[in-house]
């Protein structure tokens, strides 16, 4: 019986394991870099508090879903671990992303290790490689918590950062402006007055103007007000939020944090919207279960959906792997993913990238989407096909030891008998020739 409970427990443990696997789960995590490539929000390394993660995952926005089971898919990883770093997917081909800068390590340690300044991620081919930008600055090798954008040209532009080279963590206020249609980097030094920024946010109106909102100096004291340069409610200073533009051209952020010390003591869970056509800051009344306090998490729009995802919630630096999603359109956080009509979801592609998308390699993109997500989907039925068939022939085997056991003949030996005796009778031949009495049986005689 004991051996029954062993191989019981061995099952419970392989299912609930073979469950676990199966549902393929990125661990939590913080100071990662995200970007949307038509219909798949990635997500690309992190720091996880154990190592720095080279992982690549990402979720596809072409089938519904619910935030507390969303169907993670990974992809091929990256040479490095990977946090603290800036994006840019290319608006030539909307299929090429560029990581800039960040703290590179040996994947999966913590490790430091520089080996590049700019890495290439070709979604098409599913391929890494390092390209190589003549005139490259020297002092950009290592530089960290910075943020980018591109413009229509190809040309993406960098401000500030801080090097991980040294231990003073030297600060800039340079715009580094990188040319992805020639190759060829430039940089402009700004003037004393432009303060040396970094864990801020860069927003790329359609005009042209790159808004910087929040962020910090090199020595980890937060910048003045976050609405001095507009009107409207007061909204705090902070560092490492997340900022999105919508369609009508309102920038709306999120989350957090202060610092004091290098050390995060304050992480926010507010929303608060600028109005870049008038510049005046509001706050919203926003209903449905909030989201957590949020900083160093990632935030992405794709229709009237502004995702968020992984992050700290706290300042003790809990991570977190979950994702919370706000309805712009009524300020309501909520908890399922719907497919956005095909109206909408075009409108909202050309306003992620801050760049148009034609409408061809917008089909396209949702071709190989579709097709993709339709053969995730027969992996996933594959394999939860095979696990229920490995169950169901254990519990037969398990079913049929139990049976066995319960109809096994049971003797019960008593004086004068023994097993030998039982078998042998057991197997004592029953047929009986005429005129030979019966074999008289061992009856002892009673005594008087």
């Amino acid at each position: 019986m004991k051996s029954l409970y062993c191989i019981l427990f061995f099952v419970i443990f392989s299912s609930v394991y073979y469950f676990v696997i199966c549902q393929n789960v990125p661990s939590p995590r913080r100071e990662l870099t995200s970007t949307l490539v038509g219909t798949r929000l990635y997500f690309f390394g992190g720091a996880t508090g154990i190592s720095e993660s080279n992982e690549v995952w990402y979720l596809d926005l072409s089938s519904s879903f619910n935030i507390s089971t969303p169907l993670w898919h990974s992809d091929v990883v990256m040479p490095v671990g990977y946090t603290l770093g800036t994006f840019c997917l290319s608006p030539i081909d909307n299929s090429t992303v560029f990581l800039i800068g960040g703290r590179t390590w040996i994947a999966n340690t913590k490790t430091y290790s520089y080996t590049s300044s700019v890495y290439k991620f070709d979604f098409k081919a599913s391929q890494w490689t390092t390209p190589t930008f003549y005139n490259f600055n020297s002092s950009f090798a290592t530089r960290n918590e910075m943020q980018s954008v591109i413009d229509n040209n190809g040309k993406i532009f960098v401000f500030g950062g801080m090097n991980r080279s040294n231990e003073t963590n030297t600060g800039y206020n340079d715009m580094s402006i990188l040319d992805i249609t020639t190759m060829i980097c430039s940089t402009q030094t700004q003037s004393q007055s432009v303060l040396v920024n970094v864990d801020y946010t860069a927003t790329l109106l359609p005009s042209g103007l790159i808004v910087y909102i929040g962020g910090r100096g090199s020595n980890s004291t937060n910048l003045n007000n976050i609405s001095q340069f507009a009107s409207g409610s007061t909204i705090a200073s902070r560092t490492a939020h997340s900022a999105v533009l919508t369609q009508d051209g309102n920038i709306i952020i999120y989350g957090g944090s202060t610092l004091s010390s290098g050390k995060i003591v304050n992480v926010f869970s507010d929303v608060a919207v600028l109005n870049a056509n008038s510049w005046v800051w509001s706050v919203p009344i926003v209903s449905g279960t909030s989201a957590p306090p949020l900083t160093d998490h990632s935030a992405a729009l794709y229709n009237n959906y502004m995702i968020l995802a992984f992050g700290a919630t706290s300042a003790s630096n809990l991570y977190t792997n979950n994702i919370y999603i706000l309805d712009i359109q009524n300020y309501t956080w909520v908890t399922t993913y719907n497919i956005p009509t095909t109206t909408s979801q075009a409108k909202q592609t050309q306003s992620i990238g801050n760049s148009p998308t034609s409408q061809v390699n917008q089909a396209n993109n949702q071709a190989n989407n579709q097709a993709n997500n339709a053969f995730s989907i027969l992996y996933v039925g594959i394999g939860i096909g095979a696990g229920v068939v490995i169950l169901a022939v254990v519990l037969f085997i398990i079913g049929s030891v139990i049976y066995k056991n319960q109809h096994k003949e049971k003797f019960i030996a008593t004086p004068g008998t023994s097993k030998d005796d039982h078998i042998r009778e057991t197997h004592m031949s029953t047929v009986y020739t005429h005129g030979i009495p019966l074999p008289e049986t061992n009856a002892q005689t009673p005594m008087y």
